[in-house]
């Protein structure tokens, strides 16, 4: 797990987690900034001011700020996550709420699974918060779930950028993931901690993922089939509710 640093820098945090934001989600208004930060809108008026000084975001004639020129290339998103994001947040909250660990909602894009949001628990000794953080799908539960879920022809595009002796082992897990219906991790990726995770099916033939994070030193074996049937719950209940919404996309 990664520690916020014992000195952190409120305002350059504050700042960091507006750009994440800005990638992840697409503009926003000055409100929706002070909103997902926890802030004044003058304090959020004030770090959008500054990331537009220094180029990382812009202004739109309607006042919405998006992602500027030093962000453009870590734009990742055909259309903002934040439909996802919105629809997600209940569903993961009740998660959380029953088995109290800390859920995380993901994307893929590309071989990367993307950290869109993190609901924390509120054990003192917990995951935290992961948002914005990127890593390769093939490490993360929830990635590993969104891999066995993809079609052929996405899967072998997903693979195609691995080295060949990497392809046939990765094909044999997502097979197991496929069959069993969920991946595990305890401890294989970060030594702290422990990781379930499902798929989520979208419009578009997207897939997004759900997963639940511990510290592996609360993990018990005979938890798992309990999460897993929560997070098929929590899985079923945001694919329902994505159907109103149509084709919400976002990079592959």
């Amino acid at each position: 797990m990664k520690n916020k640093p014992q000195y952190a820098i409120e305002s350059v945090d504050n700042a960091l987690h507006l750009a994440q934001l800005l990638v992840l989600e697409g503009s926003m208004r000055v409100s929706d900034a002070a909103s997902r930060l926890g802030v004044s809108v003058s304090t959020a008026h004030r770090l959008l001011a500054m990331l537009v000084y220094r180029d990382f975001a812009e202004q739109d004639p309607d006042k919405r700020y998006r992602p500027g020129p030093v962000l453009g290339s870590a734009t990742s998103s055909d259309l903002p996550l934040s439909e996802l994001r919105h629809t997600a947040i209940p569903h993961l909250q009740r998660l959380v709420d029953r088995v109290n660990e800390s859920a995380n909602l993901l994307v893929l894009t590309g071989t990367e699974a993307r950290f869109v949001h993190t609901v924390e628990c509120t054990q003192l000794l917990r995951v935290g918060d992961r948002s914005g953080k990127t890593l390769p799908a093939y490490v993360t539960r929830a990635g590993k779930a969104m891999l066995s879920a993809l079609d052929d022809d996405g899967l072998d595009a997903i693979l195609a950028e691995l080295d060949e002796g990497e392809r046939a082992p990765l094909r044999r897990s997502l097979r197991a993931v496929r069959q069993n219906g969920f991946a595990l991790n305890n401890g294989q990726t970060e030594t702290e901690l422990t990781a379930i995770g499902v798929s989520v099916r979208c419009a578009n033939d997207r897939v997004a993922g759900i997963s639940l994070a511990t510290p592996a030193a609360r993990f018990e074996r005979d938890k798992v089939a309990g999460w897993v049937q929560e997070l098929a719950a929590c899985a079923r209940a945001v694919e329902e509710s994505l159907v109103p919404l149509g084709d919400v996309v976002w990079g592959r």
